[in-house]
C-alpha cells in the first residue's frame, strides 16, 4: 500500500477499458510512457516494461471529488493538502475541490493563489472554492470576481448558511456573471437550533436535540427560488431529506439552472447507526430516515441528484471525543466512498458504470471543469477498480491523518484497487 512512481513503461493489461466522458467500454490494455497514454488497446510490451494484470477488472478515469476540507491553512493537525490528496488517491480520486471554510478563510484572490501553489507539486489537481462572504460571516459580499480569476471553481460559505437572502440573490448573480456555482450549506439556523441528529423518534429515545427535516427543505426552497428568479447557477451540497429532493425535482423540470450532490454516508447509513453515541456519526446535515436514504438512492437514479460528493470532513480524535453534544460534526470519506456507494447503488439497480459517472463525469460537468480522455497522448489519469472485491474497511486503509469515520469495519463489494496520475501510482491496502 501506499504511493509510488514508476519510469519509463506501464502496461495495465486485459481489463475492461470504461470511458466514461464517451461512455464507452471495450476490452484490451493500456500503455503508459512516463505519465501519459501511449496506447490504447491492443498494446504491444516493450522492453524493460512494468506489467500489471487487470484481468476481471474495470479501468477507468480518475474520480472527481467537489466537497472536501483539507484543513490548509490553519487545521494542518486534521489535514493538510499533502495528507488529503494521498487519502484522495487511496480512493480512486484525482481532482478535488476544497471548501473555504479554513483559517484564514479562502475569501481574497490572494489565499485561492496560495491553495493553487501550494498544491502545484501534489498529485492530484486541488481546485479551491472561495467564500461568498468575507470571512464567511454573511455580512457583504468576498472578492467574488478577483478570486474567479485566481482561479476558484465556485463560491460557498459551507458550513455556515447564508441566512441572508439578499446576499445570496446578490451571489447568484454574480456567480451568473462569472459562470460559477453558488454552493449554499441548506439549513435554517433558526430551525436546527442546537440539534444534534435527525429530528424523530430515535432522538426522542436517546435524549437529543433533534433537526427536523424541513430545516433543510425550507432552505433549499428559498435558494431554489431564488435561483429561478436571478437566473443563476445553484448548487445544492450534501442533500439530506426526501423533502429536498422532491423540491429539486420540481425546479429542475422548470428548467432552474441548478446542481445538487449527495455524500456516501447519507446513501448508505441512517440515523439508526447513531443509537450508541458513536460521535462519528454526528455530521451536518444529519443522517436521516431509511424514506430519506431510499429517496435519495431514486434521486441520483432518476438524475434529480447530480453526482456523489464525500464531504469529506476530517477532525482531531480529542475533538471527537467529546460527549455527542460538544464533538463537531463530521467525518472522512474519501478513502471509504467507492466502496459504500457501490455496494448500496448496486444493490439498488444501479450499474458499476453508472456510479462511475456520478464520481467523475457529473462532478466535472457541476464546474465546468475539462472531461478526462484515454486516449494516445493524454495524460495517466487511471483508476483500477475491481468491481466483485469483497473486503471490510479497515484502520489501515485510512490515509487522512484524522481517522473520524464509523466506516471501520464495514462490508463493502467493490474496491479501488490501484490509481494511477502521471507517473504516481497509489496501491491500495488490501
Amino acid at each position: 500500500m501506499g504511493l509510488s512512481t514508476y519510469s519509463g513503461y506501464l502496461l495495465l493489461k486485459n481489463g475492461k477499458i470504461f470511458d466514461p466522458f464517451n461512455d464507452k467500454m471495450f476490452s484490451g490494455s493500456i500503455l503508459l510512457k512516463n505519465g501519459k497514454i501511449d496506447t490504447v488497446g491492443d498494446a504491444g510490451l516493450p522492453e524493460n516494461c512494468t506489467e500489471i494484470d487487470c484481468t476481471g477488472k474495470i479501468v477507468t478515469v480518475g474520480f472527481t471529488d467537489i466537497h472536501a476540507h483539507f484543513r490548509e491553512p490553519g487545521r494542518e493537525d486534521k489535514e493538510t493538502l499533502e495528507t488529503g490528496s494521498l487519502a484522495a488517491l487511496a480512493g480512486g480520486f484525482t481532482e478535488i475541490c476544497v471548501m473555504p471554510n479554513t483559517d484564514p478563510v479562502l475569501d481574497t484572490p490572494e489565499s485561492i493563489r496560495f491553495i493553487i501553489e501550494k498544491a502545484a507539486g501534489l498529485p492530484v489537481t486541488i481546485h479551491p472554492i472561495g467564500a461568498i462572504t468575507t470571512g464567511q460571516r454573511g455580512e457583504g459580499l468576498a472578492e467574488i470576481g478577483e478570486m474567479v480569476r485566481a482561479g476558484a471553481v465556485g463560491i460557498s460559505d459551507d458550513g455556515i448558511p447564508l441566512s441572508n437572502g439578499l446576499l445570496m440573490r446578490y451571489a447568484l448573480e454574480y456567480g451568473r456573471m462569472y459562470d460559477v456555482p453558488v454552493i449554499n450549506h441548506a439549513e435554517d439556523i433558526s430551525l436546527r437550533g442546537g440539534g444534534q441528529i435527525n429530528e424523530g423518534e430515535l432522538s426522542t429515545r436517546l435524549g437529543l436535540s433533534g433537526i427536523p427535516d424541513i430545516s433543510e427543505s425550507v432552505m433549499v426552497y428559498r435558494d431554489l427560488a431564488l435561483a429561478e428568479y436571478t437566473g443563476g447557477r445553484l448548487h445544492i451540497p450534501h442533500v439530506s431529506s426526501r423533502k429536498s429532493v422532491g423540491l429539486i425535482r420540481q425546479f429542475k423540470e422548470k428548467g432552474v439552472n441548478v446542481s445538487a450532490e449527495v455524500s456516501p454516508h447519507h446513501l448508505g447509513l441512517t440515523e439508526m447507526a447513531a443509537r450508541d453515541f458513536d460521535t462519528n456519526l454526528k455530521v451536518a446535515p444529519p443522517i436521516r430516515s431509511e424514506a430519506d436514504r431510499l429517496a435519495l438512492i431514486e434521486g441520483l437514479i432518476d438524475g434529480t441528484l447530480d453526482c456523489i460528493a464525500t464531504d469529506h470532513a476530517p477532525h482531531t480524535i480529542e475533538e471527537k471525543e467529546k460527549d455527542f453534544i460538544n464533538a463537531p460534526g463530521g467525518m472522512i470519506g474519501l478513502e471509504s466512498a467507492f466502496g459504500m456507494v457501490h455496494t448500496v447503488l448496486t444493490a439498488a439497480g444501479a450499474s458499476t458504470q453508472d456510479i462511475i459517472k456520478w464520481l467523475s463525469v457529473n462532478p466535472q460537468k457541476v464546474f465546468n471543469l475539462p472531461g478526462k480522455q484515454i486516449v494516445k497522448g493524454a495524460r495517466a489519469d487511471l483508476v483500477v477498480i475491481d468491481p466483485r472485491r469483497e473486503w471490510v474497511f479497515k484502520e489501515e486503509n485510512i490515509v487522512s491523518r484524522s481517522h473520524n469515520t464509523p466506516m471501520v469495519g464495514m462490508n463493502f463489494t467493490g474496491k479501488v484497487e490501484l490509481t494511477i496520475r502521471d507517473k504516481y501510482i497509489f496501491r491500495t491496502a488490501d
